[in-house]
């Protein structure tokens, strides 16, 4: 028996799925990988207006997927990686499932 389901699921793992049901966050999620950077970077890197782009980091923040530090005028992000670990282990349960196969249909 599964230890938890979507239905059980904190909200951080419904959110955090949903953050990264969108290309253009991922590719925040991966330039993201070796280092912090700036809205400016990542705006530049995309090609992305600003206003879209923070569109996207506040749903990559209400996933707790990111971690913005601001500094003076400019707000930097990096990943949080115990978050990541969190998703990956909701996962990881459905690697040790032993599915059962249906009943047979009575006609």
């Amino acid at each position: 028996m599964p230890t938890h389901s979507l239905i059980t699921a904190s909200p951080l793992i419904l959110t955090g799925f949903h953050a990264l049901s969108e290309p253009l966050r991922l590719q925040v999620l991966e330039l993201l990988q070796t280092r912090e950077l700036c809205v400016c970077d990542l705006c530049e890197a995309l090609n992305v207006s600003q206003s879209k782009l923070s569109f996207h980091l506040k749903t990559l923040k209400e996933a707790a997927l990111v971690i913005p530090r601001q500094q003076g005028r400019w707000v930097y992000y990096s990943l949080n990686i115990a978050q990541f670990a969190v998703l990956k282990e909701y996962l990881a349960a459905y690697t040790l499932l032993q599915i059962v196969p249906a009943r047979p249909c009575q006609d």
